[in-house]
């Protein structure tokens, strides 16, 4: 990772059935059925509001609608508890915190059920890196859709902003209260590779509307 130039992750038969009994295109996740999947999760799941709980304080999220595919996918991992396996592994002051990840067993066999899928990418012209955006990880090489991990965010904790990602990574809500939560795990110690010391893992839980 090239701090304040990329966001990217961390990289750590078919079944034959009967005709009547084949699911819905939309019923289970696989890498083939991405936009199928989310397009009907994202109608039964309206939720826009998040909350993320970590021992330095709350951080809520609103998530944009004019982005759906992100929408849902973020409400979707949090209902089915992915987030809380994982914690804020890389943080850069005055830049962004990131999370999504961790070494917990867990996270891994969550990632191996759904095979690492991805999203395609929903950049807005009206949704930009400003200070406290949420917004997707994704690989850099070998990516020229730029498509989105799924399963790592990061929230711009710099106050200036980090617009240079602009088109680069998909913006898909915001910070709404906590930022002083964000300015603490931003302000951690870390190793040279940017993760925190100590870990700071997360309870993310989806509110009503």
């Amino acid at each position: 990772l090239k701090a304040k130039k990329e966001i990217a992750p961390v990289v750590l038969k078919k079944k034959v059935v009967k005709e009547e009994a084949i699911e819905k295109e939309w019923d289970s996740l696989r890498p083939d059925n991405v936009v199928a999947f989310f397009t009907e999760y994202g109608k039964q799941n309206p939720e826009t509001n998040v909350l993320i709980t970590t021992k330095y304080g709350d951080i809520k999220l609103r998530l944009y609608e004019d982005t759906p595919l992100h929408r849902a996918n973020f409400i979707f991992l949090t209902k089915i508890g992915y987030f809380d396996t994982t914690t804020f592994y890389r943080v850069l002051l005055d830049f962004v915190i990131q999370g999504g990840n961790s070494e917990q067993l867990a996270m891994t066999k969550i990632r191996g059920k759904y095979k690492n899928y991805q999203l395609p990418s929903e950049f807005r012209s009206n949704r930009k890196h400003k200070y406290g955006a949420l917004a997707a990880a994704r690989r850099w090489q070998s990516n020229p859709s730029k498509k989105t991990t799924p399963f790592e965010f990061y929230i711009v904790q710099g106050r200036q902003g980090a617009f240079h990602l602009d088109n680069e990574h998909t913006v898909f809500g915001e910070v709404i209260s906590g930022f002083s939560t964000i300015d603490k795990i931003a302000s951690l110690e870390t190793g040279i590779d940017e993760w925190p010391k100590e870990d700071v893992f997360m309870k993310v839980v989806v509110l009503d509307r």
